[in-house]
């Protein structure tokens, strides 16, 4: 029997069997299980920090220390920006695609009201399909940037559609199901056209890289030496008459109705600020908003560097260029925080000796700072997150982004505290012991991991991103060092930290007791930039992440540079293949020699040398490898990705209108959370998402 001929057969026994009845396919077969998969156990005071695991995801709790300290005025302060943030949602999910939006009100339409039976693979396929929607504000991959492609079949789809009598367009159809079409968010081969194969929404669907480029080489003033942050709150689009034009993100621009939404629960924040110098920050934000005035975005960063006295503290605005293939347009982020006041005071003398690392930097002399001013660094904990800090989040911010600003004003750092807790907390053993070399490397990791990963952290924001200056003359980053700008300086702040770590001046400083917490971050760090990093790429993936790539381009080129004398050392025990750091300060050596290299790349701008440097050592994997790491890591059933649920805010007010007491709640179910959202932070109607 031919593979054609058994075909027909298999579609005749269908149609025999399903007669009047409808189709029939194994979407439409009873789940194999049903329920919470992935919820961890109760900690001893009954918390559940993981919810549950799908996909390559797990669900995370966080709680927010120190909440009850705050007074009342300070409790309403975090509710009105925690507000303001949650109003811009949607901005996130059309930037990341026009699609998007209609998208995901289109299945939520069918999960809230489909009536059907919910037993099935096929209902448990859709559910996942739009739980990673939610995850990744959209339909690409919030980590590799791929589409996701849904697991149920279009005729399970279409058979949603007529129990729910919804429509779908053809346009979205193809949008959902052809993996061709919208195939890759953020395009980093710039031989393929950063901006014409990239499904971001900074772009108008006509609009080329040269054309792109065109235009912003165009609106630059040469020789400013305190140049805004050009196309940060824009979309390029292509007139009918072919000019490429800026459509601003302001009141009375483009993203209206949300941003009129933000500027409301700012305006009211103002009522409850703790100090002047976060009064006028705040005026200066919401001048922005409603102006789209770059130099106005300036002068708000200024001033928000200022604000270091309060307890509450916040990041608003279009921060990360990582989703712009060109690095200029910023993402929607907001974070609300809460000082973390005895962890803080620890890091207090990081920050007074910031000098004394910068002198002590294997920078060439003419890059090195002569002075390093207006660093501050605080461990915080998250009150509330939103747009692309949820709910995948980082650990640890530095900001403002903007060069000039950091040198003369100088830039805050935070270690997200409660957030780093939580991962922790919901985290298992399971990768160490898999892929630790040895006993003393896990017992050495056990003992001084968590630490040493806190301390990585704080010397990549606070020394690392402050560290280094230009050469006169020499253009920003993003202009000279283009696509490759953002995982250099990543990778450059992570090997400021890895230098460091195994300096003896942190012992002496009392921020670890022994050196063996350097040791600990270099086995975890090239374990991790060698190996288990890539169980987060399909086999076949290329590294496309910003912060993937530093960490296999430092790993990697480390290795090589390191082979001849056994630096570290890859081997196979038993058909599992490990690496092994057998001398620490020669590899600690190596992390200085290549510091050197990449902040002399950075500060003369040499493109060449970025290109050769993360195209020949961070994006390619080794697939044999890839497949032993995927093989392995399966069998430990851990999710490669975490992100949270956000805890819930409820205030009540007096008939004047004024915020009196706040309640937190801390929900445990995620569906539930982003229907809410959806339902209370819709702001954008969908025709604004199509361009």
């Amino acid at each position: 029997m031919t593979k054609r001929q058994y075909t027909i057969l298999v579609i005749f026994s269908l149609i025999v069997i399903t007669g009047c009845g409808g189709p029939t396919s194994v979407d439409f077969q009873p789940a194999d299980a049903s329920g919470n998969v992935g919820a961890s156990e109760p900690d001893d005071d009954g918390f559940v920090w993981q919810t549950e695991q799908f996909a390559d995801l797990k669900i995370v709790r966080y709680q927010i220390p120190g909440w009850e300290q705050l007074s009342q005025r300070q409790q309403a302060l975090v509710y009105c920006l925690n507000m303001a943030g949650l109003s811009g949602r949607d901005i996130m999910y059309d930037q990341n695609n026009r699609y998007n939006l209609r998208v995901r009100n289109l299945l939520e339409n069918i999960y809230t009201s489909y009536k059907g039976d919910k037993g099935t693979k096929g209902w448990g396929k859709f559910e996942v399909y739009l739980k990673r929607i939610w995850f990744s504000n959209g339909i690409h991959h919030h980590y590799s940037n791929k589409k996701h492609q849904p697991e149920f079949s279009k005729e399970y789809f279409n058979h949603l559609l007529s129990e729910t009598s919804l429509v779908c367009s053809d346009d979205l159809m193809e949008v959902i199901f052809n993996p061709e079409i919208e195939s890759k968010k953020v395009e980093q081969d710039g031989t393929l056209g950063l901006v014409e194969s990239s499904a971001v929404n900074f772009y108008g669907p006509k609009v080329t890289t040269e054309e792109a480029k065109a235009y912003f080489a165009s609106i630059k003033i040469e020789g400013d030496r305190s140049p805004v942050e050009y196309g940060l709150n824009s979309r390029l689009i292509k007139t009918e008459s072919g000019e490429i034009v800026e459509e601003v993100y302001k009141i009375g621009g483009l993203y209206n109705d949300a941003i009129e939404e933000i500027v409301k629960w700012l305006n009211e924040a103002q009522n409850y600020t703790e100090n002047e110098k976060q009064s006028i920050a705040l005026a200066h934000l919401i001048d922005y908003y409603e102006t789209g005035d770059l130099e106005k975005w300036s002068l708000y960063n200024i001033n928000w560097v200022q604000d270091t006295e309060g307890d509450v503290d916040y990041i608003n605005g279009f921060i990360e260029v990582y989703n712009d293939p060109l690095g200029y347009t910023g993402s929607y982020e907001t974070v609300v925080e809460i000082k973390d006041f005895e962890a803080s005071a620890r890091m207090q003398t990081l920050m007074e000796n910031a000098q004394w690392f910068e002198d002590h930097m294997p920078f060439m002399e003419e890059h090195k700072k002569e002075e390093v001013v207006g660093i501050t660094y605080n461990v915080v904990n998250v009150a509330g997150e939103a747009g692309d800090a949820s709910p995948s989040t980082p650990i640890g911010v530095n900001l403002p982004n903007s060069n000039w600003i950091r040198q003369l004003h100088g830039s805050k750092s935070v270690s997200l505290g409660n957030i780093v807790s939580a991962y922790d907390k919901a985290s298992g053993g399971g990768m160490l012991s898999e892929f630790a070399h040895d006993e003393v490397e896990i017992k050495r990791v056990k003992a001084h991991g968590t630490l040493a990963g806190k301390l990585h952290t704080a010397m990549h924001e606070v020394i690392g991103h402050a560290s280094g200056k230009l050469e006169e003359d020499v253009d920003t980053p993003k202009e000279t060092i283009k696509e490759y700008s953002s995982t250099l300086e990543e990778g450059r702040a992570d090997l400021v930290a890895l230098y460091f770590l195994l300096d003896e001046k942190l012992v002496e400083l009392g921020l670890m007791k022994t050196i063996e917490v350097g040791r600990a971050e270099y086995d975890s760090y090239i374990r991790n930039g060698m190996m288990t990093q890539v169980v987060r790429l399909e086999l076949g993936d290329d590294i496309e992440e910003a912060h993937m790539r530093n960490r296999a381009w430092v790993s990697n080129w480390c290795y090589e540079k390191g082979l001849s004398k056994g630096i570290i050392r890859k081997y196979v025990r038993e058909g599992k293949t490990y690496v092994d750091i057998t001398d620490y300060e020669a590899l600690r050596g190596l992390f200085g020699e290549l510091l050197r290299e990449v902040q002399r790349i950075k500060s003369q701008g040499d493109y060449e040398a970025a290109k050769n440097l993360v195209e020949g050592y961070g994006v390619k994997v080794d697939q044999v490898i890839h497949k032993e790491v995927l093989e392995r890591s399966e069998a430990l059933d851990i999710a490669p990705y975490g992100g949270f649920i956000n805890p819930q805010m409820e205030s009540t007010r007096a008939e004047s209108g004024e915020i009196i007491s706040v309640d937190v709640t801390f929900p445990d179910n995620f569906t539930e959370q982003m229907l809410y959202y959806s339902s209370q932070f819709s702001f954008l109607p969908e025709v604004n998402s199509i361009h």
